[in-house]
C-alpha cells in the first residue's frame, strides 16, 4: 500500500482526497518508479478543484510533473536505480500522475535527471521552467538577441513567469515583467525584472497596432493580454504564447503580423519531443544558481495539496510549490 491524492467523480464533481493504494491499480507502463517529487502547475490546480475540466477519465491522481528513482524498467531504456523525470504527456489528465508516492509510466514519456539539477530542484523547475526555458530558446532561435530590445514577461508572479525572468537576466536581456499584484514588485526585480508595470496596462481591448516597444514577449496570460503584447511588438520582433492564465480567446488583428511582421510562436511543452526536452533541461541546468531555487520553490506535503491549489487559482500562490512525496 501507498499513499496517493486521487481525484473521483461524484454527482458530476471532482472530490479530492489523500486514499491508500495498491500497486496493481497502477495503469500500464513499462517502467515503475518511486516518486520522490512532484509540483502544483496551474493545470494541477485545474483538475485538484475541479474547476476546469482537465481529468479525463476518473478515478486519476493529479500531477503533471514528477521526479523518482527507477525500481523496475521493463523496456531496458532504464536501470533500477535511475533518476528520471518527467512533463506532460498527459500524465495527471489520461494516466495517473505524480501526486502519489508509485507511479507506473512509459519509458519514452521519461528524460534522465540532467547532471547537475538535483531531485528537489528538478521539480521546482517543473514544467514551469521547462516551459519558460522554451520560450526562451524559441525567441533566440528566431534571432532574438540581448541587443534587440526589452523582452516583455506576463504573469510574472506565476511558476512560468518567474523563471523566464530569472532565465533571460541571465542570458543578459532586459526584461519588463507584468503582473496584477504589484505589491510584488520587489520580489519580480529580485529575479531580474528591470522594470514592472501593472497588468491592466495589458489586460482590456486595445488598439490592432501600437507604439512599437517589445522585442520579444513570453506570454504566459493569453487573451486581451496576448493580443496586446503582439500589437506593440516592435518590427521583426517574436511572441512566444504559452499559458492561458486570462483566458484562451484571442480577440487580435492581423496587421502586427503582416504590417510588421511580427512573428507568434506557440510553445507546447506537453507533446515535446525527447530531443527538445533534453536540451531544454541542459540550459536549465546550465543556467540557474542554487540561490534562484530558495527565490522561487515553496515545500510542501501531499496532506497539503488540495488547500494549496485553491490558493494558486485564487492568484495567492507566486513562484513555485513543490510537493515532497517520499519521506
Amino acid at each position: 500500500m501507498f499513499k496517493g491524492l486521487l481525484i473521483t467523480q461524484e454527482d458530476k464533481k471532482s472530490v479530492a482526497s489523500l486514499v491508500e493504494l495498491k500497486e496493481n491499480q497502477l495503469p500500464e507502463g513499462d517502467v515503475l518508479l518511486d516518486v520522490h517529487y512532484t509540483s502544483i502547475n496551474f493545470k494541477d490546480g485545474l483538475a485538484i478543484t475541479g474547476k476546469s475540466p482537465v481529468v479525463r477519465s476518473f478515478p486519476m491522481v493529479p500531477g503533471i510533473d514528477l521526479v523518482g528513482k527507477v525500481t523496475q524498467c521493463d523496456s531496458g531504456a532504464f536501470a533500477q536505480g535511475d533518476w528520471v523525470l518527467l512533463n506532460g504527456f498527459g500524465v495527471g489528465e489520461t494516466h495517473w500522475g505524480g501526486m502519489a508516492e508509485k507511479a507506473r509510466l512509459k519509458s519514452d514519456w521519461l528524460i534522465p535527471l540532467p547532471t547537475g539539477i538535483d531531485p528537489k530542484q528538478a521539480m521546482i523547475i517543473g514544467t514551469a521552467g521547462y516551459t519558460a526555458m522554451l520560450s526562451v530558446l524559441a525567441l533566440e532561435k528566431q534571432g532574438v538577441t540581448p541587443d534587440s530590445g526589452e523582452i516583455l514577461v506576463t504573469g510574472g508572479n506565476g511558476g512560468v513567469g518567474s523563471f523566464a525572468i530569472r532565465l533571460l537576466n541571465r542570458l543578459g536581456y532586459q526584461v519588463v515583467a507584468s503582473t496584477g499584484r504589484m505589491e510584488e514588485s520587489e520580489y519580480l526585480k529580485s529575479l531580474g525584472a528591470n522594470e514592472i508595470i501593472d497588468r491592466n496596462t495589458l489586460s482590456e481591448p486595445g488598439k490592432p497596432l501600437q507604439k512599437e516597444r517589445w522585442a520579444g514577449v513570453v506570454d504566459c496570460v493569453g487573451s486581451h493580454t496576448l493580443a496586446n503584447a503582439c500589437a506593440s511588438t516592435k518590427y521583426g520582433g517574436v511572441v512566444t504564447a504559452c499559458g492561458l492564465a486570462q483566458g484562451m480567446d484571442f480577440s487580435a488583428s492581423v496587421a502586427p503580423f503582416i504590417l510588421r511582421g511580427v512573428k507568434l510562436i506557440g510553445i507546447d511543452s506537453v507533446m515535446r519531443p525527447k530531443a527538445d526536452r533534453i536540451e531544454a533541461w541542459q540550459r536549465l541546468s546550465e543556467l540557474l544558481q542554487p540561490e534562484d531555487f530558495v527565490a522561487i520553490g515553496e515545500e510542501i506535503g501531499l496532506e497539503d495539496v488540495v488547500e494549496t491549489a485553491h490558493k494558486l487559482l485564487d492568484g495567492q500562490v507566486r513562484g513555485r510549490i513543490l510537493v515532497k512525496i517520499h519521506h
